[in-house]
């Protein structure tokens, strides 16, 4: 060895880590690895926003049930239309929504209606009131009118027998209307997915406490919680967990018991304190531990007893980028939703971008429309991974690829919008 060189290991200050799994591959290996969690609830109609439908919804009424108007107006007959000149209709009746008319529209007549109206019988199309001319218990019509003018077909919007939401849809509140206006009442939804979070480090006190000296307070807890909520899972917070064998050894026992997945922050990487890979070896196994990214490298997958085990590093920033790139993709499909990839949008840059080539990196941006209807996008300043001020102000992920250098300010780049991901 030559005199001065000092031997060094890979760690998260380099571009490039030839045993790090490209972002692609991690992402292919944490879905391989997950299924979709067994249990059905059937729960009511307003309790099922934002659950995921266990089975498929098939209706077995059309929507709407009748044929009906689609404006204030006058039902007619079509054959009663003029091509040319005008004509004058006699008013037979009126049809209002909840109050059909009875009678049925003969030749030469109409029948006043109004939105959401039963059609008559005999009457085939809608004048709207606008465009007749009223002259006491008559109308007058003029042309250019023709058959099926604003009515609403029974089953225009649904059949008897068709499939209106699939299993695996995360119900919206359209959807609960939806569900609403076939007269469903109890939704088959999957069980809330039970997942336990902790964060480890003696360095951390919880918010309120007085720090001394070195000691911060944990952000990480919260920022999980908080993502874990909006996601709609059952949640456990197994606190803070000092570097210590013994006590990471039992909270992880503790944390994987009954529950689906386990998410820890910190102790991945290869302090000497850092014993949440030895720990996980003893009481389950790792799949992996390194991914080709910035933030986030040192993110830690596998199995702890039961449960799925997700280890994110310990910088406030890097557990949020590494959660929503990994750890909600997984949950997702354990919570049994249909796939479906992040929305990626391309806006042009207002910001020069540094980067060296070797890894994916997330940098935090706000994304833009102007006056002109153009996209642009410019970093929320500094990107270390502990500036959780990066994240809170932005809105927005710029996705810059391993082998991208820097990037001048006006080119295009790709944008991952936070709204996107939720």
């Amino acid at each position: 060895m030559s005199k001065g060189v000092i031997t060094t290991q890979s760690s998260c200050a380099d571009d490039y880590d030839p045993g790090s799994l490209t972002c692609d591959e991690a992402l292919r290996r944490l879905l391989a690895a997950v299924s979709p969690v067994d249990g059905i609830d059937h729960v009511t109609l307003r309790n099922s926003l934002g659950r995921v439908l266990a089975e498929d919804v098939v209706s077995n009424v059309n929507v709407p049930a009748y044929a009906n108007s689609a404006m204030d107006g006058y039902a007619v007959r079509s054959g009663d239309l003029p091509v040319q000149d005008t004509v004058r209709l006699r008013i037979a009746g009126s049809s209002y929504a909840g109050k059909p008319c009875s009678a049925t529209v003969q030749p030469g007549e109409c029948v006043r209606i109004t939105t959401g109206a039963i059609l008559p019988q005999g009457a085939d199309s809608v004048v709207i009131q606008e465009h007749v001319e009223r002259l006491g218990d008559k109308i007058r019509v003029g042309g250019g009118h023709k058959a099926g003018d604003n009515v609403r077909a029974a089953g225009e919007d649904i059949a008897v027998g068709q499939t209106v939401l699939k299993t695996g849809r995360r119900l919206t509140p359209a959807d609960l209307g939806l569900l609403a206006s076939l007269g469903i009442g109890t939704v088959p939804v999957r069980r809330r997915l039970k997942v336990a979070f902790l964060s480890t480090g003696d360095e951390l006190k919880p918010v309120g406490e007085q720090l001394a000296p070195g000691e911060i307070h944990d952000s990480n807890r919260h920022t999980l919680h908080a993502m874990l909520t909006r996601l709609g899972v059952e949640v456990a917070d197994f606190g803070i967990v000092r570097d210590d064998r013994a006590a990471t050894r039992a909270a992880f026992k503790g944390a994987a018991r009954g529950r689906d997945a386990v998410i820890s922050s910190g102790g991945v990487s290869v302090g000497e304190a850092d014993f949440v890979k030895e720990i996980l070896n003893e009481q389950g196994k790792m799949n992996f531990w390194k991914v080709a990214m910035k933030p986030g490298r040192p993110l830690t997958f596998g199995q702890l007893g039961d449960a799925v085990f997700f280890g994110l590093p310990g910088n406030p920033v890097s557990v949020m980028v590494t959660f929503y790139q990994f750890v909600q993709p997984a949950l997702r499909k354990m919570m049994g939703e249909a796939p479906h990839a992040p929305l990626l949008l391309k806006a042009v840059t207002r910001s020069r971008l540094k980067k060296k080539p070797g890894r994916v990196e997330f940098q935090r941006a706000m994304l833009e429309c102007d006056e002109n209807g153009r996209l642009s996008v410019s970093t929320t300043g500094m990107q270390g991974s502990g500036i959780l001020t990066s994240m809170s102000q932005a809105n927005c992920f710029i996705i810059l690829p391993m082998d991208s250098g820097n990037i001048e300010a006006g080119a295009l780049v790709d944008v991952q919008p936070f709204d996107g991901l939720i």
